[in-house]
């Protein structure tokens, strides 16, 4: 998946908390729930652009580390890294493609439905998602 947008590591670090907030909103992030993130991010948000951090590090993996980081915190404010994620969007509209919109989506589902399927407050914050990505 290409993109013509210029990414940056905010844009990653953003979708890092998005995720966590998802995994975070029952109250306990579980580890599937952060291997399947991994998982996507190898398989496929390593392909969106050629962005590196300073250490040389494709820039998606800051979409693992800010979850990590989330998560040893063990601040479980899903609600709070939502809102950052949608504050974050709202500014950077343009960076959010069709694709990329589709891909944000895909992978807050694959997390929410990582153990025992989705439940109630997963359900509620993919809706929310789901509208927040369909504003232009």
């Amino acid at each position: 998946m290409a993109t013509k947008k210029k990414m940056t590591l905010a844009f990653y670090q953003n979708l890092g908390k998005l995720f966590y907030a998802i995994a975070a909103s029952d109250g306990n992030v579980r580890p599937i729930e952060f291997d399947k993130l991994k998982n996507l991010v190898k398989k496929q948000w390593l392909d969106i652009d050629e962005l590196e951090d300073t250490f040389g590090t494709d820039a998606a993996y800051q979409i693992e580390i800010v979850f990590d980081w989330l998560n040893e915190k063990e601040e479980l404010n899903a609600e709070a890294c939502f809102k950052d994620f949608i504050a974050y969007k709202k500014s950077q509209n343009h960076l959010f493609t069709p694709d990329i919109r589709r891909l944000t989506l895909k992978t807050a589902s694959t997390i929410a439905y990582a153990f025992s399927g989705i439940n109630k407050s997963e359900l509620a914050l993919l809706a929310k998602l789901d509208i927040e990505l369909k504003i232009p």
